[in-house]
C-alpha cells in the first residue's frame, strides 16, 4: 500500500488546480483519474471544444499565483470587454463594459481543455503523483484515514480524501454525504458556430421564453469569426433542435439570436446535457472533503460553475497549507469546517441567484414581464447598480 497525505479523486480543472496549489508543500499528494493526465496543449489549428468557461478576475489571479496563466495565454484565450443582456420577449436590455471596473476586460472565455492542459502542464516536475486508472475505485475507512483501491490491485492510504470527481461523485456517494437536487427542467445545447460579423469582444445573452441563449466570444481563425453557444431549452424543444440538419439549425439559431452578429454560417457538432442544481448538504465528513461539481452544480447561464469550484480550491488549499505549516491535522474537523463556513454561503447565494433568474425570465405572466423589462432598463441607467453587479460577477471583491 502506498501512503499519501492527500488523495484527490478527479483530475479535472478543479482537482488539478487543488493538486497544484498543494504541490509546494510537504504534503504527499496523488491525483487519481480515469482520464488521461497528460498535458495535451491546444494549438490554434485544433477544433474548438464545445465546453468553455467564463473565467473571472478571481480565477485569473489564482492561475497567476499557480504559475499557469502564461500557459493558458499561449493557447486559446479570448478576453471579453463588454456584455449585452436583453429580454427576447420585451424591450429591456442592459450593457456592461470593462471601463467601469478599472480592469481591461470583464473576463476571459477559455475552452475547458485549455484550462485543464495548462494545470496538468504546471504539475509536471512537481512532487504530485498522477495516476491514470481504469475501472471503478473502491474505498475503505481505516483506523487512521482511508484506503483507495484500484481494480489493478493498487492501494493507496491517505489522511485526507478529496472528492473532485464531478457531479456524480463516487466519493460523495460512498461517504453518504446527502445533497439537494433540483431539475432545472431544461437541457443545454452547446457547440461552436461561425458567424458573419465580429463578436466585438462581447459576451451576448438573450432570455427567451424557452430559456437563455448565450453567444460567447472565442478567438478568430484566418479572419473568420466564431462564438461558443449555450442554448437552454425545454426537453421537447431540445429534441426538435437537435434533430435539425446543420443548415436548419443555423437558421433557427440566428432567428432566436435576432441576427445580432449577422448570419450563422455553420455549426460544429452539437452536444446536449440536462441541467440540474445540486448542492451537498455537507462539504466534508470525517476526513473526506468535496470541491467543485462534486459539491455543487448550477445553471450555466452566468458561466460561474468552474469559478465557484476554483474558489473552493483557493479556500481549501489555504486552510490545508496553514494546517501543514502549524503541524496541525489536515483532516481535522476544525480545518474542514472552516473551509465549509467560508464557501457554503457564497455557493448557496449563487445557486439562489441562478434559480431566481431562471424563474424570473421563464415566467409568462404579463406583470412579471413588465417588471423584468422595467428592471433591466432602470439598472442599465444606474452606473452604481451596474458597477456592483459586474464587480460581483468578476469576483473582484475576493481578489482584493
Amino acid at each position: 500500500m502506498q501512503s499519501y497525505d492527500v488523495v484527490i479523486v478527479g483530475g479535472g480543472m478543479v482537482g488539478a488546480a487543488l493538486a497544484l496549489s498543494l504541490s509546494e508543500t510537504s504534503l504527499r499528494t496523488v491525483v487519481i483519474d480515469q482520464y488521461r493526465l497528460k498535458p495535451d496543449l491546444v494549438s490554434e489549428s485544433d477544433p474548438y471544444s464545445p465546453r468553455v468557461s467564463a473565467l473571472t478576475e478571481a480565477s485569473v489571479q489564482l492561475f497567476k499565483r499557480l504559475g499557469v496563466w502564461d500557459t493558458l495565454l499561449s493557447q486559446r484565450v479570448c478576453p471579453y470587454r463588454h456584455m449585452r443582456v436583453w429580454d427576447g420577449e420585451g424591450t429591456g436590455e442592459i450593457a456592461f463594459d470593462a471601463g467601469s471596473t478599472g480592469y481591461p476586460q470583464l473576463g476571459y472565455i477559455v475552452e475547458n481543455p485549455v484550462i485543464r492542459a495548462s494545470l496538468l502542464k504546471g504539475l509536471e516536475n512537481t512532487s504530485v503523483d498522477l495516476l491514470e486508472v481504469s475501472g471503478e475505485l473502491t474505498f475503505r475507512q481505516l483506523e487512521a484515514g482511508y484506503e483507495v483501491l484500484v481494480e489493478s490491485g493498487q492501494a493507496f492510504h491517505c489522511r485526507l480524501l478529496v472528492g473532485a470527481d464531478g457531479a456524480e461523485s463516487a466519493v460523495r456517494k460512498w461517504a453518504g454525504i446527502p445533497q439537494s437536487q433540483k431539475d432545472c427542467l431544461h437541457h443545454a445545447i452547446v457547440t461552436t458556430v461561425e458567424i458573419e460579423k465580429n463578436h466585438q469582444d462581447t459576451a451576448w445573452q438573450v432570455f427567451l421564453d424557452t430559456g437563455p441563449l448565450a453567444f460567447l466570444p472565442v478567438p478568430d481563425q484566418n479572419d473568420r469569426h466564431y462564438c461558443s453557444i449555450v442554448w437552454s431549452l425545454l426537453p421537447e424543444r431540445a429534441d426538435e433542435v437537435m434533430s435539425l440538419d446543420e443548415e436548419a439549425f443555423c437558421k433557427v439559431l440566428g432567428n432566436a439570436f435576432e441576427h445580432r452578429l449577422g448570419k450563422i454560417i455553420r455549426a460544429d457538432q452539437r452536444y446536449r446535457f440536462p441541467l440540474k442544481h445540486r448542492h451537498a448538504r455537507q462539504y466534508y465528513r470525517e476526513g473526506i472533503v468535496l470541491v467543485g461539481d462534486a459539491c455543487h452544480t448550477i445553471h450555466p447561464l452566468a458561466g460561474q460553475g468552474v469559478n465557484l469550484g476554483l474558489q473552493d480550491v483557493e479556500t481549501l488549499s489555504r486552510e490545508l497549507i496553514r494546517a501543514c505549516e502549524r503541524g496541525d491535522d489536515i483532516a481535522g474537523e476544525h480545518i474542514l469546517g472552516r473551509y465549509q463556513r467560508h464557501r457554503k454561503g457564497a455557493n448557496m447565494t449563487m445557486l439562489a441567484a441562478m434559480d431566481g433568474f431562471q424563474h424570473l425570465f421563464h415566467a409568462d405572466d404579463l406583470a412579471i414581464r413588465w417588471l423584468r423589462n422595467t428592471g433591466l432598463k432602470l439598472a442599465n441607467n444606474s452606473h452604481l447598480i451596474k458597477e456592483c453587479i459586474v464587480k460581483q460577477a468578476m469576483g473582484i471583491s475576493e481578489t482584493r
